[in-house]
């Protein structure tokens, strides 16, 4: 289908991630079971514009009522974050972590396609027990994020 989705659907293979395409779509249905929650994730192809997306998706909508919390929380999580940014969809309390690059150019995208699923995984299930306290647990976003970040 294309150089980066042929790429993406070897590292998976190859690093025992079970994938499914979506329709017939650049787009790969996995997941990742971290130390702290277990999470819905899509690796997509963007053959045209030469990139690679990957999303981690969070298993719970957010309630109406913590969505301030969480915006909260997620924009304290965002600021000085390096590799990747959470997104919050007001439609229905969607939860997720997206990393990206451009591929332009570049020959050895195993690694980099490696780097930055890693990368969006391991984000998602640090901040996992935060999230799930602002939700459920009653602390401050700001208290929560002191405790992930110290």
């Amino acid at each position: 289908m294309g150089r980066i989705f042929d790429a993406i659907t070897e590292f998976l293979q190859s690093d025992d991630w079970p994938s499914t395409q979506v329709e017939d779509r650049t787009i790969l249905r996995t997941g990742f079971d971290g130390d702290n929650g277990e999470f819905t994730c899509f690796a997509q192809a963007r053959e045209q514009q030469e990139q690679f997306v990957f999303y981690s998706v969070f298993p719970v909508k957010t309630p109406p009522a913590s969505q301030a919390a969480v915006v909260e929380f997620l924009t304290r999580a965002n600021y000085g974050m390096i590799v990747g940014n959470y997104e919050f969809d007001y439609s229905d309390g969607e939860v997720r972590f997206k990393t990206s690059v451009d591929l332009e150019g570049v020959e050895m995208i195993e690694k980099v396609i490696r780097n930055l699923i890693y990368a969006n995984v391991l984000t998602m299930d640090r901040y996992f027990p935060g999230l799930m306290r602002v939700i459920y647990g009653g602390i401050t976003p700001e208290d929560a994020i002191r405790e992930i970040e110290g």
